[in-house]
């Protein structure tokens, strides 16, 4: 086959391109830190990432889910905690207006302290986090307790629960039932006891009935420490998920520094001695020997 001189410019321009492009890439990979720029570049890299920043994005969604579920949980039992505290406070006065030696007007005085801390009670019970209800379920922009109309969670119509999902399928409750802890019967319980108060009348019946109170409620409080418990488990593995993930999504697409700038190197000698060659390459014409 016949070579030439134009055939040979020809052929000296596309590899000079050709060695123009790989340096391109390499500069751009050192300048990015990413193997690919643009899909063109390694499609399969580029699908996969898509994959992987995907699966990133879910683990990073369930961290922030699990800020939202301890908020629930934390100040749920916080206001558990306070509740507990009326109750035993309420359970101190009936044992000391079940006295025999109190008169009518001590035990109406115990009774006026005992309608502020069942106040106090319907307050916890309306405990807002954010602009949410703590105890009346997924039913967050609804007051549970509302002492002056009589409306309070009832056990024949419980409360639907607040789950929120913190690994793929996998959901937990983080909120209390309000009928568990601030139901009707605890309200009606202290109207009862204090309207006998009032009466004069000795209190030590309502003794079990507060006990029981107190119960559900260091009950309900036992259930969320179980929870945060598994809260904990489920965040640690989650953070485990998210350093795999970031590492995978790493090794597809970030760019190994040294192995680039090796290459850029030996592209960069590649590319000089192509300049040289075509020099050789491109002859001397007639217009040079008319100077």
């Amino acid at each position: 086959m016949r070579v030439t001189q134009s055939m040979l410019s020809n052929n000296m321009l596309r590899n000079l391109s050709s060695s123009y492009e790989r340096l391109s890439k390499y500069q751009d990979q050192i300048s990015t830190g990413k193997k690919v720029n643009r899909p063109s570049d390694d499609p399969v890299v580029v699908m996969k990432g898509i994959s992987y920043r995907t699966d990133l994005s879910e683990v990073q969604q369930y961290k922030r889910n699990f800020s939202e579920a301890y908020n629930w949980i934390e100040n749920s039992d916080a206001a558990l905690d306070n509740a507990g505290q009326a109750l035993q406070r309420i359970r101190e006065l009936v044992v000391e207006a079940s006295n025999d030696t109190y008169d009518a007007s001590q035990r109406q005085a115990i009774s006026a302290e005992i309608k502020q801390l069942r106040d106090h009670l319907a307050e916890v019970a309306n405990t807002k986090f954010g602009d949410k209800y703590l105890f009346n379920g997924a039913n967050t922009t609804k007051k549970p307790v509302d002492l002056q109309n009589g409306n309070y969670p009832s056990e024949s119509q419980p409360t639907e629960p607040v789950e929120i999902e913190l690994s793929k399928g996998i959901y937990l409750p983080v909120n209390v039932p309000g009928e568990k802890v601030f139901g009707e019967q605890l309200f009606s319980d202290l109207k009862a006891l204090t309207d006998d108060l009032d009466q004069g009348k000795n209190p030590a019946s309502y003794l079990d009935q507060i006990d029981q109170h107190i119960d559900a409620i260091n009950n309900a409080r036992a259930d969320l420490g179980a929870r945060q418990n598994r809260l904990e488990m489920m965040e640690s593995r989650v953070d485990n998920q998210e350093v795999i993930a970031t590492k995978v999504l790493s090794d597809n697409e970030d760019v190994d520094y040294e192995k680039a700038i090796t290459d850029l190197t030996a592209q960069e000698s590649v590319h000089r001695a192509a300049l040289a060659v075509g020099a050789r390459v491109l002859q001397p014409t007639l217009m040079d020997f008319l100077t």
